[in-house]
């Protein structure tokens, strides 16, 4: 790359921006768009032809500098001259390197050579849905002449590459008067000789395809409605009683984050009666595939039948699934073939109900959904103008199992410790429960930020970066409903939930005769019968998941050192601590692992201190509150104050993994304190 932003590059991102912008151009990290400019070589100081092009990887709608990849045209060009044909197209991506200009910016894609040879100064190719429904008719060359007379000419399938680039930049030359191609089973590509050119005809394409299905496409392409769509509520709490069963079995081979779709789009495709021969025929545009699998799974059963029936049901179509699938795999792999990845669903349909999407991440699933809503919209097109005809099995398979895609696969960066689990956190809002949930994202978990105080659990869950990693739900821990609504929320926004930490606390600190039985009920409410509550409802999720999880309880020294003035607190504390080991015995079977944490003095960030319980101890101890944090650290073996960090590094260290065969443990985190000494 150049040390500054050249203008044609500039103006590339802009325009790059403005069609990533819009899911009608272009999908979520799908498609390529370029510029060519001269500019001077620092070498020699003559000017030099170079490409700035979108880079493997990245979003067009959020393209940025580094994400480009800048290439000599002349080096590019004279790759035709070494080029060994079709059969060893790929050995030419590593080529691209050779071409490079400059330090930085993104590696070359397997699409630059579309850009690079294309005798156009700019460049776009997208993968619109209406685009796709065109490259994917089974008369999808007799449509796009149709459609757009000479202007846009068909290009036959071929699977990203040099070849392909090749293909398109002799179909340029002999179609002068051609704005751009529409490719078989795959997208568009347009051109210009100016950026707002390139735009234009980009969007003319898109717009024109629009407007052609919807005037000349049948009305009803996927046929009479067959299942009537559940009311909301109803969807969502049959949806939410299916999630977690789905996750465990998607999560078959890894474990896998979900995502749960309910629009329009979704709901009206799986009411229909051609959805189940739709599906079963899988995606074609090769951005959709490899995030949807080669096809979904697909529930034959009517959204009324009972939640039982339906829960065995998916079981025994998940069996046949991934047997489908192996055969797929030993159908068209060879001795070179990567391994099979997996053989669980990504995408699975449940009508009436809608769809759920999983991948790595809470982002992997939640784009894999929208592939699949895309593709969607491909099939309607395609079906409304002509019949939905696919790229053919083993051509997918070539794709899925790329030399190239694995090795882009094994470039990926190792997962952090907590990738793929999902926590609920009570009392996530500040203090404890607000270090603990970012300690968890920072080592790669989703979080649901419970608290009674919905401003502070959204501004938490805002901190840790929106939807995709947290979301902040307002609960109050002493109701059954509460409880019940929030892991109903956990497991539609993520799939399900992999480890409860039960933090929310308070405190009130009065001698016994001072002690009220409000005093008393308010501190066991919250703190046993409330852990109780949510460890309930997380374990009737692990269960259905079967995948085991972990329990934390955040106690306290308290459950075991007999102090002044503190019956309440402590007793109810030592009510959680013995929750612990119950629940450890119970649940042990189901590959539940129940620990607990047992921290002192954490004065910083508290909101039991905040809240008067500082100042109540304090006078206890005679010395000023604002000195309590010294106070206790003194009194300590370690002499150290405790900070709520540290309590959110013992629950990592209990659920990181290195802890696995633990259960049944409490974890002292107040410095030394001999008289909680566990014995």
């Amino acid at each position: 790359m150049t040390a500054e932003l050249h203008p044609e590059a500039a103006t590339l991102l802009e325009r790059s921006h403005r069609l990533g912008a819009d899911p009608r151009n272009t999908n979520y990290a799908g498609g390529n768009t370029s510029a060519k400019g001269t500019d001077t070589d620092p070498v020699t100081g003559r000017d030099v032809e170079l490409m700035w092009v979108k880079g493997s990887g990245g979003d067009l709608g959020t393209l940025a500098p580094a994400g480009l990849a800048a290439l000599r045209l002349d080096r590019l060009r004279a790759l035709t001259g070494v080029y060994p044909g079709v059969e060893r197209e790929d050995e030419m991506v590593a080529a691209f390197d050779y071409c490079l200009h400059g330090k930085g910016g993104a590696a070359p894609s397997i699409d630059t050579a579309m850009h690079g040879l294309v005798d156009a100064a700019h460049v776009d190719h997208l993968h619109p849905d209406s685009g796709i429904a065109l490259a994917c008719a089974a008369d999808g060359e007799a449509l796009t002449k149709e459609c757009f007379g000479n202007q846009v000419v068909w290009v036959p399938w071929r699977r990203p590459g040099f070849q392909l680039g090749l293909d398109i930049a002799a179909i340029k030359e002999a179609n002068p008067q051609a704005i751009g191609c529409v490719l078989g089973g795959h997208g568009v590509t347009a051109w210009g000789d100016t950026s707002e050119e390139c735009e234009a005809n980009s969007l003319r394409i898109i717009r024109t395809a629009e407007a052609f299905l919807a005037t000349r496409g049948k009305a009803d392409p996927f046929g009479a409605v067959v299942h009537t769509t559940l009311p909301e509520a109803e969807r969502r709490a049959r949806a939410a009683a299916l999630a977690p069963v789905i996750r465990g079995l998607a999560s078959t081979d890894r474990p896998q984050v979900g995502h749960y779709t309910d629009s329009d789009t979704v709901l009206d495709f799986v009411s229909r009666a051609e959805h189940p021969r739709l599906a079963a025929l899988g995606t074609s545009c090769p951005d959709h595939f490899l995030r949807t699998k080669v096809r979904p799974l697909v529930l034959d059963l009517p959204p009324d039948a009972p939640l039982d029936e339906a829960i065995d049901r998916l079981r025994v179509l998940h069996a046949a699934y991934r047997t489908d699938y192996a055969a797929y795999y030993d159908r068209h792999a060879t001795p070179d073939s990567p391994a099979m990845r997996g053989a669980d669903p990504a995408i699975v349909l449940i009508p009436g109900v809608g769809m759920f999407s999983y991948g790595k991440d809470k982002q992997t699933a939640r784009v894999a959904g929208e592939f699949y809503v895309n593709a969607i919209n491909v099939m309607r097109g395609a079906e409304a103008v002509s019949s939905y005809t696919p790229i053919e099995e083993s051509v997918k398979f070539r794709i899925e199992y790329w030399a190239l895609e694995e090795a882009k696969l094994q470039r990926m960066p190792r997962p952090k410790p907590l990738a793929t689990r999902i926590a609920l956190v009570t009392g996530a809002g500040s203090g404890i429960g607000k270090a603990i949930a970012h300690r968890l994202v920072a080592e790669g978990a989703c979080v649901v930020v419970a608290d009674l105080n919905a401003d502070s659990a959204t501004a938490v869950a805002t901190e840790l970066g929106g939807p995709d990693k947290a979301i902040a739900i307002t609960a109050d821990v002493t109701r059954e409903d509460d409880i019940k609504a929030a892991f109903t929320e956990a497991v539609l926004a993520f799939g399900g939930v992999d480890l409860l930490v039960n933090n929310a606390g308070i405190s009130v600190s009065k001698p016994l005769l001072e002690t009220t039985a409000e005093d008393w009920d308010l501190q066991h409410d919250i703190m046993a019968r409330g852990s109780f509550l949510a460890s309930r409802e997380a374990a009737r999720v692990f269960i259905a998941q079967n995948m085991g999880g972990d329990i934390v309880y955040i106690a306290s020294k308290n459950a075991v050192f007999a102090g002044p003035n503190n019956i309440a607190y402590s007793a109810t504390k030592a009510d959680q601590a013995h929750q612990v080991r119950l629940l450890a015995a119970e649940l042990g079977g189901h590959g539940i692992r129940v620990n607990g944490v047992n921290p002192d003095g954490v004065v910083q960030g508290s909101g039991i201190f905040a809240g008067g319980w500082g100042a109540r101890r304090a006078a206890v101890y005679g010395v000023p509150e604002e000195k309590l944090g010294e106070f206790y650290a003194q009194r300590t073996l370690l002499k150290r104050e405790v900070l709520p960090s540290h309590v959110a590094n013992a629950v990592f260290a209990l659920t990181g993994g290195d802890l696995s065969h633990t259960t049944g443990l409490h974890i002292p985190v107040d410095a030394g304190v001999a008289g909680a000494f566990l014995r």
